[in-house]
């Protein structure tokens, strides 16, 4: 899946991951029988539950299907896009996502999905155009100042990450990884107080959210709060083991470099 740091690039989630839209975006042509629908239906029905499953190569498989049954459906390239961006086939996702928005310029999802692959290739300027057109059309949308602080975070620009995720956040209360990205960069920029702060308020309010954790554990530990990390990360096994592989925190989960230290650091001596 994708966390679109989501999503920036991970299996997931998040999350992270991105939200597929649920039914076609345009009506298809008349000329497409009963059949076809019928067909359509079931098929958007199982992409739906390969991507659940984190089968995105099967989810991609059935996407182009619906591609060849409705070549005009925007939706429906920008979806495949997602399940190619969760493959790591990134090329080809930012390929799915121009063909989207060839056929719909003012289609946003695929601008912020797009972003997010952009992301993954390391054309942190490209990405923020495209989380900078969505705000042109919707300045209150917070997953593009989110993912906006993302790119910015990629340039080595904290400052001004933080600033945006701090308009992600406001627009938002509750976009928990807005908040998470926050007080990560907060680390970076040095003010940890405030970083260990904010991560214990997010821990707080939502329990099982591995990421935030985990990025307390190191935290607490540089900060000789030993106890209190260890019990953290307990938790985190729990929930995530992917945070035990500092490849995938760095390069995967795109940590800033500070926090991936201080995990390293941690996991040496845990």
């Amino acid at each position: 899946m994708v966390w679109r740091w989501l999503v920036s690039i991970v299996a997931i989630v998040l999350i992270a991951l991105t939200p597929i839209s649920p039914g076609l975006a345009q009506p298809a042509p008349s000329d497409v029988t009963d059949a076809q629908f019928a067909l359509g239906d079931k098929l958007r029905t199982q992409a739906f539950t390969a991507t659940n499953e984190g089968n995105f190569v099967k989810a991609e498989q059935y996407w182009t299907q619906l591609i060849e049954l409705f070549p005009q459906n925007p939706a429906i390239w920008s979806n495949r896009g997602n399940s190619r961006v969760s493959q790591n086939k990134l090329t080809e996702a930012v390929a799915d996502f121009d063909k989207s928005i060839e056929l719909l310029p003012n289609y946003p999802d695929a601008y912020l999905n797009r972003g997010t692959a952009l992301e993954g290739l390391g054309e942190w300027d490209a990405a923020i155009a495209d989380y900078q057109y969505i705000l042109s059309i919707d300045p209150k949308d917070a997953m593009a100042y989110n993912n906006l602080g993302n790119a910015y975070a990629g340039l080595g620009q904290w400052d001004t990450a933080i600033e945006n995720y701090l308009k992600a956040s406001a627009i938002a209360p509750d976009f928990a990884f807005a908040r998470a990205n926050y007080a990560l960069a907060l680390y970076q920029s040095g003010d940890i107080a405030e970083a260990i702060r904010n991560m214990k308020n997010i821990v707080r309010k939502y329990r099982d959210f591995p990421d935030v954790r985990a990025a307390l554990s190191a935290a607490l530990w540089q900060d000789g709060q030993r106890g209190e990390a260890e019990s953290n990360w307990v938790a985190v096994i729990g929930l995530d083991s992917r945070y035990k592989d500092l490849n995938w925190v760095k390069n995967t989960r795109r940590w800033p470099p500070s926090m991936v230290s201080a995990l390293e650091k941690f996991l040496k001596l845990e």
